[in-house]
């Protein structure tokens, strides 16, 4: 306002700045308080015809960084001020000191939040200078009580709380509780897109600074819990919050038929993953919703709005869907936080169980986009049999039964009115989504997570039995061996399933020599292995933990049968081939690379020690290792860096119980992990 307007017209001619420096100012003279707002409002929409077609088109290219030299419209906007004065405009009525606050217009509001996230997505540093302003940010959620302008508040909340450098408080926003509950559930949907950011740690990466040496360190600097972890404990505290996210998980999607009818939904998905799409789709059901005075707010709004009727049948699912996943994530967020048994104890088992039949028949049917947003989920269950119908839990019984051997606590308590309806129970029904998944897809990773979670913890029988008859070892392998799958995720994945598929179980070491049944075969799977122990030590871990167990067994033919025909077993019996995946292990970390990725490296390296010291053997495995320092003419450079290990596993595990247990857990009770040092 202060440049001569002889010198803007000038610098007009040759910048092409499209006249919005002569538009902010008519848009500052018309906004002063107590003014009249619709002379402004003109201004204003003026301003976003500029603006939002160079958003969109944007969005369209892939978010394509902008650059000052071509003078886009956004910059210039935000060049000439236009951003901070769009906001002095929005928070104008809260800093008036009358006691009857002045009301905005509701399109006026709309017209500022959009040409704001225009400028976020378009102009770098937009985004940052907002989330700077708490004041701001916070002002930003008492706009969301106004359904008109809920959306585009939403949107631009999401935007900002992401590129935030400190998490926001949750329970610094005013009256959260009472705005939370006067969503109807489609907001409640779009409002998870905000919390999702708020309630999750923020993602530390493989660097130095996230080694577990560093986490240990800054753990003693800081033992309160994360705003993360705050963050969760003030949503649990919100009366029936639980509830209605497992309304909104369970509602059923629409069904579809026809032969194109998945390569449409890609199309459609892949449009929709964008916000600003998505958004404008849910804008229009909501104000169609709205004329024809249709709306609700119940869970079914949102299927029922006429718009809906007139959309095609693969973009109502995909728009249902793209909430759901939203939704999804925050309970999938809780469920594995400090706070997640009073997660389970808000609710029935049986709408967990829903929500994640929704996830395996909705979310993996597509590839790409938001599919993140699942992928931090596991199966988080009180009792995991509840995954299972009643058949197949008769079935667990019968192999208890059949192998002379006790049922599990679990299963015998297990309350039969909660279980799977249908032919098949969801872990079944996630082995055939599993099956069907091409060999390098992600998805593969995360499916497998979820049903080594089945299987994790005290090794049992029955269990590794029900999931061998249904073909899943057979399966891995072939992934492992004969897919030509290449994704280091997938086959790491893989390789953990399989150690606790195959643990102490000999009929599964007996299947495995079936399938792997050349030479060849066996050494394309050793190369495998080999290829990053760091992926597949577990496995080994797996391997001399059950020798060790079947060679105290060689009273049992059948047993003495396998340890002399598998291959896999002969293999590992061989002391040189168990020395040389201790070398690599011990080699391949040391206490400044300790991660929580590569710690496990460690504990493998632990077992097969810990074996040979119950053989008496401890003295001719450390002096091979000398040996070997002194063949790789770098004496003490293996025991001094595993007495180095040694010392922090100390440190880190013998004064957390958790850990100690689930390591105990995993290596069948070898020895009581205190005990060993």
């Amino acid at each position: 306002r202060s440049l001569p307007g002889g010198l803007l017209q000038e610098r007009e001619k040759r910048a092409k700045w499209n006249g919005i420096p002569t538009l902010l100012q008519k848009l500052y003279e018309s906004s002063h308080p107590n003014s009249d707002l619709s002379h402004a409002h003109n201004f204003l929409k003026v301003l976003s015809s500029h603006l939002s077609m160079e958003a969109m088109s944007f969005v369209t290219e892939d978010m394509k960084t902008a650059q000052e030299s071509t003078f886009p419209n956004t910059y210039t906007f935000d060049l000439f001020g236009g951003v901070d004065l769009l906001v002095e405009i929005l928070m104008r009525p809260t800093l008036t000191m009358q006691k009857k606050k002045p009301k905005m217009n509701d399109d006026l509001v709309k017209d500022c939040l959009s040409v704001l996230y225009n400028c976020c997505i378009c102009t770098e540093g937009v985004t940052k200078s907002l989330a700077a302003r708490d004041d701001f940010v916070l002002f930003l959620f008492t706009l969301m009580t106004n359904k008109k302008t809920f959306l585009q508040t939403a949107t631009l909340i999401e935007d900002i709380l992401g590129v935030k450098k400190e998490m926001i408080h949750l329970e610094g926003i005013p009256n959260l509780s009472g705005l939370v509950q006067s969503f109807d559930q489609q907001q409640l949907a779009n409002f998870c897109r905000i919390l999702s950011v708020t309630i999750s740690e923020p993602d530390v990466g493989n660097d130095d600074k996230h080694t577990l040496l560093a986490k240990n360190a800054q753990q003693k600097r800081n033992a309160s819990p994360s705003r993360a972890e705050v963050n969760q404990v003030t949503l649990l505290n919100i009366p029936g919050f639980i509830e209605r996210l497992c309304k909104l998980a369970t509602r059923k999607v629409s069904e579809a038929t026809g032969a194109n009818f998945l390569q449409e939904l890609e199309d459609w998905y892949t449009w929709l993953d964008n916000a600003l799409v998505l958004d404008a789709l849910m804008q229009m059901a909501t104000e169609d919703a709205e004329q024809s005075s249709t709306e609700s707010s119940d869970e079914s709004s949102l299927a029922t709005s006429p718009l809906r009727h007139r959309l095609p049948q693969s973009m109502k699912i995909v728009h249902e869907i793209m909430y759901k996943v939203e939704v999804l994530y925050v309970l999938c967020v809780l469920l594995m936080g400090r706070q997640r048994n009073q997660v389970l104890n808000s609710t029935t088992p049986l709408y967990l169980i829903q929500y994640e039949l929704l996830t395996l028949h909705s979310i993996w049917k597509l590839e790409g986009g938001s599919k993140t947003k699942t992928q931090n989920c596991s199966l988080s269950f009180r009792n995991k049999y509840l995954l299972l119908n009643s058949q197949e839990l008769n079935e667990l019984s019968a192999i208890s039964m059949k192998a002379n051997i006790p049922e599990v606590e679990a299963l015998v308590n297990t309350d039969r009115s909660l279980v799977c309806d249908g032919k098949k129970g969801l872990l079944t029904r996630l082995l055939a989504v599993m099956k069907r998944e091409p060999p390098d897809s992600s998805f593969r990773f995360w499916q497998a997570r979820a049903v080594e979670s089945f299987l994790r913890g005290a090794t049992s029988y029955a269990d590794q039995m029900f999931l061998l008859k249904r073909g899943l070892l057979e399966h891995i392998l072939f992934c492992i061996i004969d897919s030509g799958c290449t994704s280091r995720d997938v086959l790491q994945s893989y390789f953990d399933l399989l150690g606790e598929l195959m643990k102490f179980n000999i009929d599964a070491f007996k299947r495995f020599n079936k399938y792997v049944n050349t030479p060849e075969k066996f050494q394309t799977f050793l190369t495998q292995i080999n290829s990053s122990l760091v992926d597949s030590n577990m496995l080994v871990r797996c391997i001399v933990l059950s020798l060790d167990r079947f060679e105290s067994q060689t009273e049992d033919v059948k047993v003495v049968e396998v340890l002399s025909e598998c291959c896999l077993l002969s293999y590992m019996a061989r002391v040189e081939n168990r020395l040389s995946f201790l070398f690599r292990l011990i080699n391949i970390i040391n206490v400044q690379t300790l991660t929580q990725e590569n710690v496990s490296c460690l504990n493998t390296s632990l077992v097969i020690l810990m074996l040979a010291r119950r053989k008496a053997k401890l003295p001719f495995y450390l002096n091979a290792l000398r040996e070997k320092e002194y063949a790789e003419k770098y004496p003490g450079c293996l025991l001094n860096n595993f007495h180095n290990l040694l010392r922090f596993w100390q440190r880190h595990y013998l004064n957390k119980d958790k850990d100690s247990t689930c390591l105990e857990n995993v290596s069948g009770k070898l020895n009581r992990c205190k005990t060993v040092m």
